[in-house]
């Protein structure tokens, strides 16, 4: 039998700090990466507006440490 070795799957990163919400350009704090392959970034107003669609859309998400994301609960389900 052949091993292959398989890298493990890309995650998304939290947004850096000089990153902006694409809605509004305040500081990102929510990293979305969508199965069509783009990435989101969301300020925490924005992350929290949108978390019950975002979780609809998104393969993985990465929030800021010091984040609480509405979604994260509606992503573990």
């Amino acid at each position: 039998m052949t091993q292959t070795l398989t890298p493990p799957p890309e995650t998304a990163a939290a947004p850096a700090a000089d990153e902006r919400c694409d809605r509004c350009n305040a500081a990102g704090k929510l990293r979305v990466k969508l199965a069509g392959g783009g990435e989101l970034v969301f300020c925490g107003h924005h992350a929290n507006k949108f978390a019950e669609d975002l979780v609809k859309i998104a393969v993985d998400v990465a929030a800021d440490p010091e984040f609480t994301w509405r979604g994260a609960d509606m992503m573990a389900k």
